[in-house]
């Protein structure tokens, strides 16, 4: 048997799609799949400054941006066949676009609980639908969902987040049990308290009380995230699937 060189990850001149790739963990994602080698398509869906200054950021010209609601099931279908169309085969698809509207139950309103569960769990599932069948015609292919800790440790307002990201874990599992006949991983990362804009209110209100919740006593950052992305995506883990991949500093609640 042929023993893969340690530094060769088997993803250079592989095709990706990264969704919400502009700022923190997506762009995280988006830079070290490109300094890997991908190819790398990734969406944005109102930052458009975001976004060039990331493609900007990168001289490869590996790196396209363009502009998606995930939450408009057609329009994920087109993108795809549009990446499919130009690079000719999909490789990695990684569910980051998502959104946080955090607030007690009994002060949500309709729309706070619509706009997170459309965008957190529809999303993930239009791209996934529209991504499937160009990996099972190839046989093989990668799918990485980005969760969250609060899919199992729910924080006191994020109720509607919560019940996102445990959809996304359930819906991992399920996508993983399904594709597997065809060689194709369903994997899911799940971050603790990441240093990004999203989390910036939560880090804000809570500050050392966070910081006591997690065994290694500090905040992670969006590259902590990347790394364990780029660890799923890569050969390294092609015996891997079904599995919620917790990156969160040994997080805890008491």
């Amino acid at each position: 048997m042929n023993t893969p060189v340690i530094t060769d990850s088997g993803l250079a001149g592989a095709v990706a799609i990264v969704t919400g790739g502009s700022r923190g963990i997506g762009r995280a994602i988006v830079e070290i799949l490109a300094a890997a080698g991908m190819n790398v398509t990734f969406t944005y869906r109102e930052n458009a400054m975001a976004a060039a200054e990331v493609v900007a950021a990168n001289p490869t010209g590996t790196l396209v941006a363009e502009a998606l609601d995930v939450r408009d099931s057609a329009a994920c279908s087109a993108l795809v066949e549009k990446v499919a169309e130009r690079a000719g085969r999909i490789d990695l698809l990684v569910n980051n676009a998502g959104m946080i509207r955090d607030n007690p139950l009994t002060a949500l309103e309709d729309e706070d609980v619509r706009v997170v569960l459309e965008t957190n769990v529809n999303g993930t599932f239009n791209m996934a639908r529209a991504v499937a069948p160009f990996m099972v015609s190839q046989r093989r292919g990668k799918i990485i969902n980005i969760s969250s800790v609060s899919a199992e440790k729910g924080g006191r307002g994020q109720t509607n987040y919560a019940a996102s990201k445990g959809a996304i874990n359930a819906f991992t599992r399920a996508l993983a049990v399904e594709l597997a006949p065809r060689n194709i991983t369903v994997n899911a990362v799940a971050p603790g308290v990441i240093e990004t804009d999203m989390s910036h209110d939560v880090r804000a209100r809570a500050g050392d009380l966070v910081l006591s919740r997690i065994l290694l006593r500090r905040i992670g950052s969006p590259q902590d995230v990347a790394g364990a992305v780029w660890f799923l995506a890569s050969r390294f883990a092609d015996y891997i699937t079904g599995e919620i991949l917790h990156v969160d500093g040994g997080f805890k609640m008491e």
